[in-house]
């Protein structure tokens, strides 16, 4: 875009000189400070439902998928000029007089074009059961006249998921007539399957997770279920040898009255996936908090208990109180990213003045244990109540990270209630984070082919749920670091999970010494799909295309660096050296040739007696 450029990922792999000066770069202090770019980015055209994130036309810039009165689904285009994001592509659900409820982008079909599921309320709204329809991809845009009316509806909204491991997403839910058992709806052939038998019904929202939680590489499957007596709890599928079998269950934390929707984040740096979950203590939410499970424990540590701010009392938002009677409902839910590319996730929540009206947006930041309360989770949250321009944002209703201008950091977009249209506002607020910390962006495409794709498509535009990655390197004063993030692990109530995974690695300037992808495996096949990468350069973008699946050794990967302002500074500082030198010398050969022209002139009026 104007300040940063919205060039794809940035330049290309002749990167390693630009990648030695981003290792002698030093950058400025930190700042935490927010800066609303909304006209900028949209213009007149910032209100809507933002819905999901996906590349549709395949140029490698993020576009984004907004709802607008829950019957109409607009694609905003990357673009680059001014205003960045246009609507430019529309599919409606108008004549079916349906309220949609959620998006989801991804290829249903196998064909490495992007197509879109949508769920909505049906036609005369009798039923609180959820219809789903999907519009076909065709020429990297939608085509509103091919869409498939699914002939099943679904009790709650879907996962998206890859459940036969073929890199095509799956539907999975539980339907009509399904006897309370989750079913699949396979992409490719679009047929139904039983997926699995639980004893357990799902909760509604439910939280269902397709991440790697054993730490193998392979994604499993989180259910959010109810006991018997009509609690909340989690079941755990364990991915064995590419089928699903019962691996544990895991209770809510006793004290939570009202459970929110659950996050996954590698939350204290130790490249193994943690459990989130945020509720409040009382039905009325007057005292909120935030529950941390660590990976491979069934114990929950508080890690935010604290909502208190000048004598006010915040907390999360009871659900049933949406602002709007067209709204989406939205749970109790936090959106994971790091913010300051310390390495450590932080999150965005949305929080209520228990004594008043005002409803904001909050950053946590994750930062170390400084209480005995969360001295097993070894880091907590710390809330920013003051943040600007985030703070200026009144009667927010979702907040959620999003890399704005493609360079690694990530900016904040929060949707607020609409007070000229009957609709929600987008604000869209540029992070001026700046500080000498590094990451890396990784994005896993599907692999169903690489440079042969049919009709010549670019496979860079499809959305895979499913793909794990890992990277271990040394910090800065010589410590072993990891960190570890899922690519779309959840697709439902606005999860608004981005398609790609932007992992933070804080001022360790060093490459990458080992950066691990691994990827779903079908039923049957025993061997763990994941690929190694060593000596990866900092703040650079790797596209991953695991192709063929079963051969990780040919798979590739496409690296591309972002520079930073750093690099602009080290260029500044090199280039500065040069000229300085440069003086130095013209100055020195300047003198020298003065003191020979005087030489010269003395040996021409000197008497030569020889001539006598």
């Amino acid at each position: 875009m104007a300040a940063a450029g919205r060039l794809p990922g940035a330049w290309a792999l002749w990167a390693p000189l630009l990648g030695g000066l981003a290792l002698l770069g030093v950058g400025p202090a930190p700042a935490r400070a927010l800066h609303n770019v909304t006209a900028e980015l949209f213009g007149a055209e910032a209100w809507g439902t933002l819905a999901a994130f996906g590349d549709l036309n395949s140029d490698k810039q993020t576009d984004l998928f907004v709802l607008r009165e829950r019957n109409d689904l607009i694609v905003f285009l990357a673009d680059q000029n001014a205003p960045y994001f246009k609507p430019k592509v529309k599919v409606s659900l108008k004549n079916h007089s349906a309220l949609v409820t959620g998006v989801v982008p991804g290829d249903y079909d196998g064909d490495s074009q992007m197509d879109v599921l949508l769920t909505y309320l049906p036609k005369n709204h009798a039923s609180s059961e959820l219809g789903a329809v999907i519009f076909w991809g065709q020429n990297q845009t939608l085509d509103p006249n091919n869409m498939t009316v699914l002939d099943r509806t679904f009790q709650d909204e879907p996962l998206i998921m890859d459940f036969n491991g073929d890199l095509i997403p799956d539907v999975f839910g539980v339907t009509n007539g399904s006897g309370g058992q989750p079913q699949v709806l396979l992409g490719g052939n679009l047929s139904w399957h039983p997926a699995l038998t639980t004893r357990r019904k799902m909760r509604i929202p439910h939280s269902n997770a397709f991440i790697d939680l054993t730490e193998d590489f392979t994604a499993d499957l989180f259910l959010t279920t109810l006991s018997a007596s009509g609690t909340s709890q989690f079941e755990i599928w364990k991915n064995v040898d590419g089928n699903f079998s019962f691996g544990s269950e895991l209770r809510t934390p006793q004290a939570l009255v009202v459970v929110g929707q659950s996050a996954f984040a590698d939350f204290d740096g130790d490249g193994h996936t943690d459990h989130l979950l945020p509720g409040c203590e009382d039905s009325s939410c007057q005292r909120s908090a935030i529950y941390l499970a660590r990976s491979g424990t069934a114990q929950w540590v508080p890690v935010l208990q604290d909502f208190g701010h000048k004598g006010a009392l915040w907390g999360f938002v009871p659900p049933g109180q949406e602002p709007l009677p067209t709204e989406i409902p939205v749970p109790i839910t936090l959106h994971v990213g790091d913010y300051n590319m310390d390495g450590y996730p932080d999150a965005l929540a949305v929080l209520k003045n228990t004594s008043g009206s005002n409803q904001q947006a909050f950053l946590l930041e994750n930062v170390p244990c400084t209480n005995a309360s969360c001295e097993g989770a070894r880091r907590m949250f710390k809330v920013y109540w003051e943040l600007a321009d985030l703070s200026q944002v009144r009667d927010a209703v979702v907040a959620t990270f999003f890399d704005i201008y493609e360079d690694g950091i990530l900016d904040i977009l929060v949707l607020s209630r609409g007070y000229t249209r009957n609709d929600l506002t987008i604000h869209a607020l540029k992070n001026n984070f700046e500080a000498d910390a590094y990451f890396v962006k990784v994005i896993v495409l599907s692999g169903l082919c690489s440079n042969d794709c049919p009709r010549k498509i670019t496979p860079f535009g499809v959305n895979q749920p499913g793909p794990y990655i890992m990277y271990t390197t040394v910090d800065a004063n010589g410590h072993l670091k990891n960190g570890s993030a899922g690519q779309l692990s959840q697709s439902a109530h606005l999860a608004l999970q981005l398609p790609y995974s932007v992992l933070g690695l804080g001022r360790s300037a060093n490459f990458l010494d080992h950066l691990y992808v691994g990827i779903p495996r079908p039923s049957g096949e025993k061997a763990v799909r994941r690929q190694e990468w060593t000596a990866i350069i900092p703040n650079s973008q790797l596209i991953v295309i695991p192709f063929p699946h079963s051969a990780p050794r040919s798979w590739s990967a496409k690296l591309y660096l972002t520079p930073s302002n750093i690099v602009l500074l080290t260029a500044i500082a090199l280039v500065g050296v040069c000229v300085f030198i440069l003086a130095i010398i013209g100055a020195l050969h300047w003198q020298e040739k003065k003191a020979d022209d005087r030489e010269k002139r003395q040996e021409a009026h000197r008497f030569h007696f020889d001539a006598m």
